[in-house]
């Protein structure tokens, strides 16, 4: 089959792992072209991994019809826009998370790509690493038994002290729900199903914030976003489970499990969905006293993102559907915005996005090809 040919819109901070890992790692791709406002950047990325294009913007990206999937790494704020411009223009596009910043605009998009007949989908793809898809096995093979409930936490001092322009972070758009939220929501819902009502509360505990990093270290930024989000989420199948996602507590160590299922034979910590399970999975049986690490049973446990992505690509060769799609987008998008709508408004607020857990993945003959 062809190789699915990948245009950039976007190559700033998070484009180098996604340029490392189309053009040294997944095999049944190649990225024809990038562009970026900042044309130095679009420069460096062709020189160094030899990129066919570089495009003047994203209006001649998607006007070149050798272009097959457009990925877009632009800034949140600028996800729906840059999604819906590539998807009038008939491209299938794969965004980085989160699919659109307000719920009304990821039900725009979804209705769009099902008008025009494309593939819509998107980061976080971690959920198809080794570690979510090995606890999931177990999960689904009964060693917990029935789930009870689960509990999930993202705590960190945010991040001014290490990215070099993180204004954004804490802008309309940002904050850690929406930034770091897409992991954790995505890691339950393929964990646990869908997720059918939400109640929580937020706060902002500082109206500014100092820049640690270089190159703007000792500049301050406005916060203009709740930094402590906290909540609970009721499943389809009864399950519950509590979320917190913070930028404003110092971060509680590897020792805090970032995910916990609890089940009624036994539970199970699930690794740090900010990564593909390098850390393991560890299962407690009912009448043991310790977890013990569970080998992990899937491929793609180091830093793999693309792997979406590169099943999009395949799904576009064989007509399947693809796993990271516009549904789980939209749910994780509807869960997300859902904890800020539950603490403004003092209620549970009901869900109304369908999900449906993509099939689980399939150990590759092959790294680097997809089933």
């Amino acid at each position: 089959m062809s190789k699915i040919k990948i245009g950039f819109v976007g190559v700033g901070n998070i484009s180098g792992i996604y340029l490392e890992n189309l053009t040294k790692m997944f095999k049944e791709v190649e990225i024809i072209g990038v562009c970026d406002l900042i044309r130095e950047r679009a420069e460096k990325a062709q020189a160094d991994y030899n990129i066919p294009k570089i495009y003047e913007d994203m209006y001649e990206l998607f006007a070149d019809p050798e272009v097959d999937i457009v990925l877009n790494i632009t800034q949140a704020i600028n996800h729906y826009h840059v999604t819906k411009e590539a998807i009038l223009a008939g491209k299938h596009v794969y965004s980085e998370k989160p699919l659109a910043t307000e719920i009304e605009q990821g039900i725009e998009l979804v209705n769009l790509a099902k008008e025009k007949g494309v593939l819509l989908g998107g980061a976080p793809d971690t959920c198809l690493g080794a570690g979510v898809q090995t606890a999931r096995k177990l999960i689904d093979d009964g060693f917990i038994g029935d789930v009870i409930g689960a509990d999930a936490h993202m705590i960190c001092r945010g991040p001014e002290s290490w990215h070099p322009d993180p204004e954004f972070f804490y802008d309309v758009g940002g904050g850690p729900m929406l930034d770091m939220g897409p992991y954790y929501m995505t890691a339950l819902v393929n964990l646990l199903g869908r997720c059918s009502a939400i109640a929580g509360f937020s706060r902002k505990t500082w109206t500014e914030r100092l820049i640690t990093s270089e190159p703007k270290c000792g500049q301050k930024m406005p916060v203009n976003v709740d930094t402590f989000v906290t909540g609970s989420m009721l499943f389809d199948s009864g399950v519950i489970a509590m979320m917190h996602a913070s930028f404003d507590c110092l971060c509680t160590g590897e020792t805090h499990s970032k995910i916990e299922i609890y089940g009624t034979r036994g539970n199970l910590r699930v690794p740090d969905p900010n990564g593909f399970g390098a850390q393991g999975v560890f299962l407690q049986r009912e009448g043991e006293g310790e977890y013990k690490r569970i080998p992990l049973l899937f491929e793609y446990g180091g830093n793999d993102r693309g792997v979406g992505l590169c099943d999009m690509a395949k799904a576009i060769q064989t007509g399947r559907w693809h796993r990271c799609n516009y549904e789980q987008q939209m749910h994780v998008l509807e869960l997300m915005r859902s904890f800020e709508i539950a603490s403004n408004e003092r209620r549970v607020v009901d869900i109304k996005s369908p999900y449906t857990r993509p099939d689980p993945m399939v150990y590759p003959e092959i790294k680097g090809i997809l089933d």
